[in-house]
This record gives C-alpha cells, structure tokens and sequence, in this order.
C-alpha cells in the first residue's frame, strides 16, 4: 500500500478550518485546533473540543442539523478570533476569554447584523422600488426578484469592500493558506508548504460558498412560500404587513440553512461530478475576493492547525 493510500486511511472523512487574526483554526470531527504566529514569530498552537449541539440525535439529521451546525461553527469561530487576538498581540489569552454572557451578545449581535445587512434591508429597499413603480406588491414575483437582486449586489459590495482592509487581506491570506492545505491534506500529499502551495486556495465547502448557497435558497424559497403564506394571512396595513413578512424571511432562515447546509455536502462530496462543479463555481467565484495567496510562513501556520487538530482527534 502506497504512503498516498495510507494518509487517506488515517485522515478523517471531512476536516474544516476557518481563518482568524494572524493564524488558523482547524477542526477535525470533535476536536480544533487554533494556530496563531506569535510576533516573536513562534506558532502558538492551542488544542481544544468542538463545542457542538449534535449530542441531540434529531440535530445529526439531514435536512435539520444545517442550522445548528451553522449556529456551533459561529460559537467556535468568534471564540478562536478572540483567542487569536490575544495571542497575536501576546496579551495573556486566559484574561482575554470570552465569558458566557459576552460570548451570547456577540453572538446575538452577529447573527443581528447578519439579519438585518442581507434580509431586512433588501426587502425594504424592494419596498421603495414598489413605491417608485418598479415592483408589485410583496405577493408578487417582481417585489422577490428586486429583493434577491439587492441581496447579491449587498452581499457582493460588502465583501468586496471589506477586502481592502489591510489587516482583514491578511485573514484572507489565511483563509487561502487554510484552503490550500486541507487539499494537500485530502489529497494524501505530505504537508509542507512546498508541496501545499501548488493547491488551489479556492475550496467548494467554504464557509464564503455556504452563504452564497443560503442566498439563493432564500432566494427561491422567498418568491414562492411568501405569496403563498400571504393567501393564508395578509395584514391590511402596510407597514404590519411588511413587518409580518420580514418576520416570517427571519423565521424561514432556519430551514433555508438546513437546504443550504446539505447542498454544501452534497456538492463538496461529489466535487468532480459535472453538476456539482456548476453547483459550487458560484461559490468559487466568490473566493476569489475572500481568499488571497498567501505567503510560506501563513501556509506554515495553517499546517500547524491543521496537524494539531489531527493528532488530538487521534
């Protein structure tokens, strides 16, 4: 049996990362690793358990655990950017650790923002199309189009925008180090950045291409179950009438995460297959703003998550 074979025995079925403040957190099933470069330029290596809500059975379900996945991941991630700040910065990580509380209100204020930039303010601005007579009224299929086309052009702009920031290109560098050695990974080859560097830091299971698949579900889901909803229901006054369907977009995220989560699988799983290449190039296409080559000593602190993250799960 080939060392390739071997590798690909030993690997687990799936690893994930994601980028934070000058490092990398990797996760391999129920264990992740955090990797940050220090300024004295060591690799400080923190090892922990994936904090996760599957212990419930009904949320390892297809089509229910997209929402809780996507609501872990969160805890995880906004915990290793807080724990990569302290490290990246050489302040003493303990005393820097989020407690519980600040923990649940960033996460309450993320989730809020995230709401409010690409559900509340498309379909309000499809309002004022409504007004200026270039939309039906919300149960039409005009008012939906306007709306998912605003929640491109706000998803597209904002990421585009974010990119020019000094320090989040930095992230993005890490986030294409993080990419390039996950392929290495997958593929068998030993990791080194030498033999990770020639590896696309484009991936089809990124974080960058879930969201674009919630988009477009809601997208969907939105131009159909709305109208539908509102024959069932529909306030006679205007603003309780939008307030009602913003409301309802809010509520519908959850099964809209579900759909997207298990479209992800599916077309990283079968990422060779025809149809899943269609099905991920938008995705790609999307990294290419959030992700940037990144430089040996960057690919060397992904491998260092990476490894860590590994090797505790063994």
């Amino acid at each position: 049996m080939k060392i390739r074979d071997i590798l690909m025995l030993a690997a687990p079925q799936t690893v994930g990362g994601q980028a934070v403040i000058e490092g990398v957190m990797m996760r391999a099933r129920n264990k992740l690793a955090i990797a940050v470069r220090k300024p004295d330029g060591e690799i400080s290596v923190e090892v922990r358990p994936w904090f996760s809500f599957s212990t419930w059975a009904m949320f390892r379900k297809p089509f229910l655990r997209g929402f809780p996945v996507l609501m872990e991941t969160m805890v995880n991630g906004i915990k290793a950017l807080n724990h990569s700040a302290t490290v990246a910065v050489e302040e003493d990580p303990e005393a820097g650790e989020l407690n519980t509380f600040h923990l649940v209100l960033t996460l309450c204020i993320a989730i809020g923002a995230a709401l409010g930039l690409f559900v509340v303010l498309p379909h309000f601005i499809s309002v004022v199309m409504e007004w200026l007579g270039y939309a039906g009224d919300v149960d039409s299929l005009s008012f939906h189009a306007w709306d998912g086309v605003f929640k491109m052009i706000i998803f597209v702009a904002y990421i585009g925008t974010i990119s020019f920031i000094p320090d989040i290109r930095r992230v993005f560098q890490y986030h294409g180090a993080e990419h390039k050695v996950i392929w290495a990974y997958e593929e068998g080859e030993r990791l080194a950045p030498g033999t990770s560097r020639g590896y696309s830091r484009l991936h089809p299971r990124c974080g960058t291409a879930f969201l674009l698949f919630v988009l477009t579900v809601s997208i969907l889901l939105y131009s159909f179950l709305v109208p539908w909803l509102l024959t069932f229901y529909s306030p006679q006054h205007f603003i309780y009438k939008h307030l009602y369907i913003v409301g309802v977009k809010l509520l519908l995220m959850v099964p809209i995460s579900n759909i997207a989560f298990e479209m992800i699988k599916f077309a990283g799983k079968f990422n060779k297959n025809i149809l899943c290449r269609i099905m991920c190039w938008p995705g790609l296409m999307m990294q290419l703003l959030t992700t940037k080559e990144p430089d040996d000593e960057q690919i060397e602190v992904a491998i260092a998550a990476l490894q860590g993250a590994v090797k505790a799960e063994e």
